[in-house]
């Protein structure tokens, strides 16, 4: 088996934490694994079966994380331990290979966003997934993609400032929209191994996933 092309460094070091199969992931559906909700029913469920949570209130829960580092092996959070305690690990280690032991000290951005998303109960419109590419793809493929930073959305970043989902290397929750070509972010994973607010070019985002809250 061979590597898919455009993959970035922080991508390499997850498939070669989880196994060969993930290589292949990124031009998988985030549902590509048999689960009992279909992409289509997370990312469009009737407003009537979620909670009634606004984008801020998604964001002072992930504010309230700031500062959560990881342990000396790039792990060890509370975010890794619900990844691996949910029925998700198991479904994308059945799509990427690997073991669900591995995401004990796996880069952990997208794990924080989906720990963010179910802490809330949006899970079925933030996603759950501890790859940003699918995640990302997730997002696109149920028309829940776009250009826009709005306050509560999942921002895709590719550091070399690329245009193409197989070239994300992190991801995090944009904060507000700066109006100066810059963006504030409340990220997983980033600076030194923590949480942290950063503020971050709009020319290093690939784009945005849209998440259902109420207006």
């Amino acid at each position: 088996m061979t590597f898919a092309t455009g993959f970035t460094t922080r991508t390499r070091v997850l498939t070669a934490t989880l196994g060969l199969a993930a290589a292949t992931a990124a031009t998988v559906a985030f549902g590509g694994a048999a689960h009992a909700e279909t992409p289509a029913d997370q990312a469009r469920p009737s407003a009537e079966t979620l909670p009634k949570v606004s984008a801020d209130q998604l964001l002072q829960v992930a504010e309230k994380q700031v500062g959560t580092a990881e342990n000396a092996d790039g792990g060890g959070t509370k975010f890794h331990s619900w990844y691996m305690d949910s029925a998700r690990a198991k479904e994308t280690v059945a799509r990427d290979g690997g073991a669900v032991g591995a995401y004990a000290n796996a880069p952990w951005c997208a794990m924080f966003v989906s720990w963010v998303g179910e802490q809330v109960g949006l899970r079925p419109t933030v996603g759950w997934d501890a790859y940003t590419v699918t995640h990302a793809e997730w997002f696109q493929n149920n028309n829940r993609w776009g250009a826009e930073a709005k306050p509560g959305a999942v921002v895709y970043f590719d550091w070399d400032g690329g245009s193409d989902l197989s070239g994300i290397d992190h991801v995090g929750f944009v904060k507000k929209d700066n109006g100066d070509g810059t963006i504030t972010t409340i990220e997983g994973n980033t600076g030194n191994g923590k949480v942290e607010q950063r503020v971050r070019p709009t020319s290093q985002v690939v784009g945005y996933g849209y998440p259902q809250y109420t207006s």
